[in-house]
């Protein structure tokens, strides 16, 4: 159903009037002084809001000390909350011991404060009315530029705050003698008080004054610059923006800068420091064609006036572009001066982008958050017309394709739906953060392409011009944009029928997922055709589109799983010609066979003369397509080549079956970058590479007309080819193309650099990399392809080119570090080591473009140390490195060194050690780029670690200190370091790196210490109910313990001791099937695994996850069985209303590690236990734990798994135990303990049906039957008696293969001897031990012996004694011993 539409002058859908109290800000002028000596920022601003019915105007304020509040110049009474203070206070994570709980806690702790950020904390009353102001309104013109009487009526304040800024370090910073902006979301409020709104916008007026040979660049026009009379040293910049825009879009840039007007277009402003204006003059020779460009293709002026580019060093900004109205702050590091040839591209499209975002983005902007990505997607869009204009229409296709492959790759899960409720409310905006964001970015522009190609190039162009023109039409003014106008005008202007457009946007906008197309083919000799089969399958599964929609009916499953609108082409290329066949259908069934006719005369004058002895039923008459050919005639068929979607109509990943020699063909005669790199890419992916595909490779390499990105593509694809089996070929030929373009013939050493010709520099610059990825049957690199790259390093020339070579060694630099040396080349290892040195100390003293080659060199080092770890020590190779963290070294190589280390740090200690000297570095990087950088470094690295399968597991301290630095004030000044931290959480819990399917309310095994009253109650069990028994943790003492504050590190053991006598824990319930035996939660289901929120109790023990718990978890069927704590809390209810067991425990002083290590497991295997159920009829014991003397005297399952405590009593059955206070008594008394059980049963049997898959196995409690006496005989008898279970069938099944496979494996047979035989000796060897006369230095078995005796009433009585292993404070105390007594009735003995 559509919306009701708003007039498009009011607030937007996407503001929360509800968050400012319906206040709405006309007008805000903003006046600040600039005090660079004392460091200081101070001020007032004025706003004109419309202030609601109730008289109360909500704002956003941070790091702000507000003075005084005036309304209509009357002082008010306001309250002012900062949330950023209150984030500061301690929480409550006791209940972090793994990375799931971690990313629970961290994602609690991410939304809250989203949730707050959005909320306005400083609050004005306006109660007070003022006629004078009204009757001044009168003929104040409001945002849209028309008049308009109903907006007179409104209650309209002026409200004026006196502030100063208490921190400049968010939103706004001091760098040396530079001010500026950072222009992060929810961030202008840390600089002047607003409405810090996407979706809420107003003009403004600002005036800075700064000192007087200080330069002040802001949003809008420059009206004037004055000086100020009350000090001359002084000077004032007033700037006006009539047009409303978001506060966030307004910047401030002010220090000693160096304006360079642009040469043909004087409304073009750029600025940087001194030091950078040549390369700032070299640079932007271009720009003003793309911004005349822009203003042509949308037939308007650009629509703030002027424009201003300013350039920072890379330190003092977030990102390499940052957009403001009218104004564009970039790093200029992006600067390049004549000599640089690397750099231009990439700089040229950043630049050309940021103008893109201020025409759609800051000036067109958004309707509400399911709509930003139509405006991210149209400012691509005129990015890549912009390229295809200036770079070709090779580069513009050649990035389209390759960012198509790279949205196939992503496109997997609602994360990546564009406008739906799921995907877009509630992420706050990190959508477009990261690669997430990159890839939303990137499908936006690919899915616009796709209508562009619908409806045409110009009905396309029209509807943008339509977008511009009506936001300038000064009578009604229409700024911002929906998807629902956009399909109107595709309709309308485009020509796109209303059905089409309501399946396209269906599918592409609101759903997620690209299609993949799976197509092989045959030549039909007789029919003269080729039919094709084709398979169509989707990127994202099921669940994840019914996810998006919200979709749980098979009809639904049905609509999502209907496919793509459309048609999609198939182009024939036979030796006649061409010609394209629209009949792959994207919808409808999943299977097609389609027939495709040939128009090629060859094959109806081949078909007339058929083969002599040919069978006469035509079983002949088809050829396989996917027979192996080496040459053209080989195949009876006209066919040159097939592509699949020739003009990339669709996202969509195809696989597309044909023989060799036409993907041979393909590469070779096809003039399209796409289908060359298609080609490529099909022909480097074979197993076998035959000498037909090696000279393909090699034809294409050395022809210059080939576009050059494919070159070398086909440069690497020969580097992959090259083997034993080809005689190395691939290799032969880089070096033979090398040494003829670079070497000189006589001689036979390489010539000086001569880079004029550009496209042959970039293909020439990749061989020495191509040649360095070449690797041998052992994984090594040959000795010749070593030699070479010595050969390059040692005899540069660039003496006579008037081109740097900076990138080009940092590219020879860089393919020592991809070697890998075996015996016969680690001789040149030494030599290229030295060279690299040499370039270091060269680097030192003549600095070169942003520190490059250091970088390399510092790259190159760190990988042949990871690779060479024998031979190098770290060590030597960290104090090498070490160094260039200086604080006086640049960015980019400071950033570099750390990475480095991170790597080191990682192969060498593991990954807990790597977050801990991460968090060191992130406090110690001053630049919030490099913050971020480090972070994203260390989350790649955790990606590792949890890709990989090995031990390495994160600790508990490791994870409290990230969450402490998660919370500090260092996250919160730098939003996008926030959200990385929150990915690091994620990717190590095993989740998705993203906001989306992230629950946005608490999960129940979190405590909240906001909601707690009592300190004493602040670790309260979450989620039981009135009169439950809850637990509280706190010191030896029984004060409730305290988080350390960060980087403090934090015992296990200190943290979660329990302070009451009495411990009563809550009965879990587990909610799965089988609780022993659960699928990892990442391989076993296509859905991220945080959408289903995972919920346990707290653990008694702090003991975070142990290398043993992470091999047991690994490996839970080899390893020894784990002891379990006297502390125990179990029940299995059979199914609601039936009955369980609640043992209570009173623990010893002395808390257990098994405990914490069965809980860990709980939760890292996502049992779910809740407290509410009903669980009907009960039974319980009651225990007093004796202190732990032997870790065996109460032991349940030997299970590696969860340990649940079963019961086979049935419906109407009870069952009670109790064990009374325990007496160590001296070793005459025979008993200490007496544990009465009383079983009564209304039932004949006990038995359990364990045939229903969502029943759970209950319990099973002391079997009381024949068996015990046999037990009690053995001398055996013990709580492990507890079992947990029956399997499932299934489950039991999957063990049966999988010991019959043991039994087959000699060397888990020798293990398992060698085990049976150490364990026949322990024993021998204890009953040697027991039989000694010395009772102190006695070894006893960890069993506990049992006695059946008769008691005079019937009952039986067992006698059990525990025997433990003394230690050195136990050893003069007697063992203790209880006695088991039962009591049946109507026992069953079957």
């Amino acid at each position: 159903m559509a919306k009701a539409r708003k007039p498009k002058n009011e607030e937007a859908p996407g503001a929360k009037t509800s968050e400012n109290t319906g206040a709405k800000v006309l007008h805000q002028k903003l006046f600040l002084s600039i005090d660079f000596k004392k460091r200081q920022i101070y001020g007032y601003t004025e706003l004109e809001v419309s202030v609601p019915d109730i008289g109360i105007v909500g704002l956003h304020a941070e790091n702000l000390g507000i003075e005084s509040v005036l309304v209509d110049g009357e002082p008010t009474v306001f309250e002012y909350y900062p949330h950023h203070q209150n984030s500061e206070t301690e929480s409550n994570w006791n209940s972090v011991s793994d990375p799931a709980s971690a990313a629970d806690a961290a994602a609690i702790e991410y939304v809250g404060v989203l949730k707050r950020e959005d909320t306005a904390n400083l609050l004005i009353n306006c109660c007070k009315p003022s006629k004078d102001l009204s009757e001044q309104l009168d003929n104040v013109t409001l945002e849209n530029g028309s008049q308009s009487s109903g907006e007179v009526k409104q209650n309209v304040k002026l409200i004026r705050i006196n502030y100063w800024v208490e921190k400049v370090e968010a939103g706004i910073h001091f760098d040396g003698n530079i001010v500026h902006t950072d222009n992060q979301m929810r961030r202008a409020r840390c600089w002047f008080p607003c409405i810090d709104d996407e979706y809420h916008r107003c003009s403004f007026d600002l005036e800075f004054t700064v000192p007087h040979n200080f330069v002040a660049v802001s949003v809008g026009k420059l009206l004037y610059q004055v000086m100020c009379k009350e000090d001359t040293t002084r000077k004032t910049y007033v700037y006006e923006l009539a047009i409303p825009i978001a506060p966030r879009w307004v910047s401030l840039v002010a220090g000693p800068l160096e304006v360079l007007p642009d040469r043909t277009n004087f409304l073009i402003s750029n600025l940087c420091l001194p030091h950078d204006l040549s390369r700032l003059r070299n640079t932007m020779e271009f720009f003003h064609e793309a911004y005349s460009y822009y203003e042509d293709y949308l037939s308007a002026n650009f629509p703030f006036g002027f424009y201003k580019q300013v350039f920072l060093p890379p330190e003092m900004v977030v990102t390499s572009s940052t957009s403001g109205a009218s104004l564009s702050i970039f790093s200029s590091h992006m600067l390049y001066d004549e000599r640089v040839i690397d750099q231009t591209i990439d700089t040229r499209i950043k630049l050309a982008s940021a103008l893109a975002k201020q025409w759609f983005g800051v000036y067109i902007t958004p309707e509400s958050p399911n709509d930003d990505w139509l405006l991210d997607g149209l400012a691509g869009f005129l990015t890549d017309m912009f390229i295809k204009q200036f770079l070709g229409n090779n580069e513009a296709r050649y990035r389209r394709y390759k960012a198509n492959c790279a949205v196939c790759k992503a496109d997997d899960s609602g994360a990546m739906c564009l406008s739906a409720s799921p995907s877009c409310k509630d992420l706050f905006g990190t959508h477009f953060i990261g690669m997430h964001g990159k890839i939303r970015s990137w499908k936006s522009g690919a899915v616009l392409q796709m209508l562009e190609k619908q409806m045409g190039s110009d009905s396309f162009r029209k509807i943008l011009q339509k977008i511009i023109s009506r936001a300038k039409d000064p009578s009604n003014s229409i700024r911002s944009l929906s998807t629902k106008e956009f399909r109107q005008f595709a309709n309308k202007i485009g020509n796109l029928e209303r059905p089409f457009l309501k399946e396209f946007f269906q599918r592409w906008i609101s759903s997620c997922g690209c299609p993949v197309l799976r197509i092989g083919l045959s030549y039909n000799k007789r029919k003269n055709n080729v039919e094709m089969a084709a398979l169509r399958e989707c990127t994202a599964a099921l669940d994840a589109r019914l996810s998006v929609i919200g979709a749980t009916s098979d009809s639904e499953s049905r609509d999502v799983d209907a496919g793509w609108p459309g048609i999609m082409s198939i182009r024939v290329y036979e030796l006649d010609g061409m010609s394209d066949h629209p009949k792959l259908p994207m919808a409808g069934d999943r299977w097609q066979l389609l027939e495709l006719p040939c128009h090629s005369k060859l094959a109806a004058k081949r078909y007339q003369k058929p083969k002599k002895g040919g069978k006469p039923d035509g079983a002949e008459d088809n050829v396989d397509a996917i027979a192996p050919l080496e040459n053209k005639t080989s195949i009876e068929s006209p066919l040159a080549w097939i592509k699949a979607d020739p003009e990339m109509e669709y996202i969509a990943e195809i696989h597309l079956h044909q023989p060799l020699q036409m993907w041979v063909n393909q590469l070779e005669k096809d003039g399209d970058v796409v289908a060359q790199a298609q080609a490529i890419a099909s022909l480097e992916a074979l197993k076998q590479h035959s000498f037909s595909v090696v000279n393909a490779l090699k034809n294409v390499l050395t022809d210059s007309k080939v576009f050059w990105r494919i070159r070398i593509g086909a440069a690497f694809a020969l580097a992959k080819t090259a083997s034993e089996e080809t005689d190395w070929a691939g290799l032969q030929h880089l070096i033979k193309f090398y040494k003829s373009r670079r070497f000189d013939a006589e001689i036979g050493l390489p010539k000086p650099n001569d880079f004029h010709d550009f496209p042959e520099y970039f293909v020439l610059e990749a061989i020495p990399h191509a040649i360095a990825i070449v690797r041998g049957a052992e994984g090594k690199s040959p000795r010749e392809a070593v030699e070479f790259i010595l050969q390059l390093l040692k005899y540069n020339d660039n003496s006579g080119n008037r081109y740097s070579d900076v990138f080009w060694l940092a590219v020879l630099v860089q393919s020592v570090g991809d070697l890998e040396f075996c015996q016969q080349s680690l001789t040149f290892l030494a030599p290229l080591l030295k060279r690299i040195d040499r370039l270091l100390q060269f680097d030192r003293l003549m600095p070169s473009y942003n520190g490059i080659l250091t970088i390399s060199c510092i790259r190159t080092l760190a990988q042949t140390a990871l690779k060479l770890s024998d031979s190098i020590s770290f060590d030597h190779i960290c104090k090498l490195i070490e160094p260039f963290r200086n604080s006086d070294t640049i960015l980019q190589i400071r950033i570099e060194a750390s990475r480095a280390l991170l790597d080191i740090e990682y192969q060498s200690k593991g990954i807990s050690s790597t977050l801990l000297l991460f968090m060191k570095y992130v406090v110690e990087e001053s630049s919030l780029r490099g913050q971020v950088k480090l972070c994203v470094h260390t989350m790649r690295l955790c990606q590792i670690a949890v890709g990989c399968d090995s031990d390495d597991c994160v600790d508990t301290v490791s994870l409290l200190d990230l969450l402490h630095l998660f919370k500090s004030h260092v996250v919160f000044n730098n939003e996008l370091l926030r959200y990385y931290l929150f990915c690091i959480f994620q990717i190590l819990a095993g989740r998705p790196p993203t906001l989306f399917g992230v629950p946005k309310e608490k999960p129940l095994q979190l405590v909240d210490v906001e909601a707690c009253i009592e300190p004493k109650n602040v670790f309260s069990v979450p989620g039981a109910e009135a009169g439950e028994p809850s637990l509280a943790l706190g010191d030896a003492k029984g004060q409730s313990l305290d988080v350390a504050p960060y980087g403090v590190p934090i015992r296990p053991q200190e943290m979660f001791m329990p302070i009451v006598p009495e411990l009563k824990l809550p009965e879990p319930v587990a909610a799965y099937d089988e609780t022993q035996h659960l699928e990892p939660r990442m391989e076993s289901q296509n859905q991220p695994s945080h959408e289903n929120p995972i919920v346990h109790e707290i653990p008694s023990d702090g003991e975070g996850p142990t290398e043993e718990l992470a091999n047991r978890e690994a490996n839970p069927p080899t390893k020894e069985p784990q002891k379990e704590p006297d502390m125990v809390s179990v029940s299995v209810s059979h199914e609601v209303k039936k009955s369980v067991i609640r043992i209570k425990v009173r623990p010893s002083g002395a808390t257990s590690r098994a405990e914490g290590s069965a809980r860990t497991i709980e939760r890292s295997q996502g049992i779910v236990v809740r407290h509410d159920i009903d669980r009907g009829q009960t039974s319980s014991a009651s225990v007093d734990a004796p202190q732990r003397i032997s870790t065996d005297a109460v032991s349940i399952s030997n299970q590696n798994h969860v340990e649940e405590v079963n019961s086979c009593h049935d419906v109407g059955s009870r069952m009670t135990a109790s064990i009374g206070s325990v007496k160590f008594v001296s070793e005459g008394d025979t008993f200490g303990k007496e544990l009465q059980c009383t079983a009564e049963s209304g039932k004949t049997s006990t038995s359990q049906k364990a045939d229903n898959n969502n029943q759970t196995v209950a319990p099973s409690f002391l079997p009381l039957d024949n068996s015990m006496e046999n037990e009690a005989q053995q001398k055996y008898a013990s709580l492990q008696t507890l079992s947990v279970g029956k399997e499932k069938e299934k489950k039991k099944d999957k063990e049966k293969k999988e010991k019959k496979r043991k039994r087959e494996d000699p060397v888990y047979l020798e293990k398992k001897r060698l085990k049976k035989e150490k364990k026949r000796k322990e024993k021998e060897m204890a009953k040697l031990v027991s039989s000694s006369s010395d009772p102190a230095t006695k070894k006893i078995e960890s069993v506990a012996e049992a006695k059946a005796e008769e008691a005079s009433d019937g009952a039986m009585l067992i006698k059990v004694e525990p025997k433990a292993e003394p230690s050195a404070a136990t050893e003069a105390r007697p063992l203790p011993k209880f006695r088991i007594k039962l009591k049946s009735k109507a026992f069953n003995n079957s």
